[in-house]
């Protein structure tokens, strides 16, 4: 049996900034996890970004596949992703839609289902898009009051200039589970980037490993709060913090029921160089990590996710 994980809650709407950065702060070294409430994302947008969620994933597989991934946009069909290949030689049971940045030359790159099929799912989910990248934004400068740094310090150094902001749907079918195994939807992993801000529909699953390098792994289940958005940081957030800031281990098991979340990813400009952070180091904990362009990191995640 795992233990339920009583996650901090952060107001993103409180006036206290500085309290609210303190407390960001905490929840980021203790558990690399918090709960994002008031966060802008109306209940009822999530509902809606959910059922147009579930109309794409109810398509026959073929029509699914006529929008399989490109450039890391699209759809990514069940078991073609693995993300602990140490743990398993298959997939992970799931499939997921990403779509990419809506601005900028790079917008070019996503793919939308035809308005035949699903005639309002593309202004749903920029809707949704925008929204999150809102919240997001507004949350990356707490994130840097938190650090002892200036409100506008990701934003000085052209993190938040066009950032990489992606939009992953994920859908876990409840059917492929029998009652005598216990299956990862999602196995053990780490996210790649700055942040990560999650939508679920209620049905449980997400556990996370608050001490990734020890075994056996301790799993505690993260629940659902209505309304509030689950935040977690990535590894190149705990790159930049010099491990001040936990990039935690989690996955999402698969309880025998049907499931749908949504993942926003917001990671920085791919020119930004991540380099540690003055206020992450000193001569006593110097950096851990050389800089490297956020580009170059993510591309190399993403090719060791998915192969050549």
């Amino acid at each position: 049996m795992t233990e339920a994980l009583q996650l901090p809650v952060i107001d993103l709407s409180s006036p206290d900034r500085l309290s609210t950065a303190k407390s960001i702060r905490q929840a980021c070294i203790d558990y690399g996890f918090f709960y994002l409430v008031n966060h802008g994302v109306e209940e009822e947008l999530i509902y809606q970004m959910f059922n147009e969620s579930k109309k794409f994933f109810s398509l026959q597989l073929e029509d699914k596949m006529k929008l399989a991934r490109k450039e890391h946009r699209g759809y990514t069909a069940l078991c073609d992703e693995i993300l602990d290949p140490s743990s398993t030689s298959e997939g992970d049971p799931k499939e997921s839609f990403y779509i990419g940045p809506l601005e900028g030359t790079l917008s070019s790159m996503n793919q939308w289902p035809s308005l035949e099929i699903l005639p309002t799912w593309r202004s749903t989910m920029e809707y949704y898009h925008q929204k999150v990248l809102s919240a997001g934004r507004r949350l990356i400068h707490l994130i840097a009051l938190a650090l002892n740094l200036n409100g506008d310090f990701f934003q000085k150094v052209g993190a938040l200039d066009a950032p990489m902001a992606f939009l992953r749907l994920l859908h876990y079918p409840g059917e492929l589970v029998s009652s005598n195994q216990e299956v990862c939807g999602a196995s053990a992993h780490s996210d790649y980037g700055m942040i990560t801000l999650l939508a679920t529909d209620g049905v449980p699953g997400l556990q996370v490993c608050r001490e990734k390098f020890n075994q056996p792994r301790l799993w505690e289940d993260v629940p659902n709060i209505k309304g509030a958005l689950i935040v977690n940081i990535g590894d190149m957030m705990e790159r930049w913090t010099n491990c001040l800031f936990r990039s935690t281990l989690h996955r999402v098991m698969s309880s025998g029921q049907e499931r749908y979340s949504a993942a926003f990813f917001l990671d920085p400009n791919g020119d930004c160089v991540v380099e540690c952070l003055e206020s992450c180091c000193s001569e006593s904990n110097p950096p851990k990590f050389a800089p490297i362009r956020s580009g170059d990191y993510i591309k190399e995640r993403i090719r060791l996710t998915y192969g050549s």
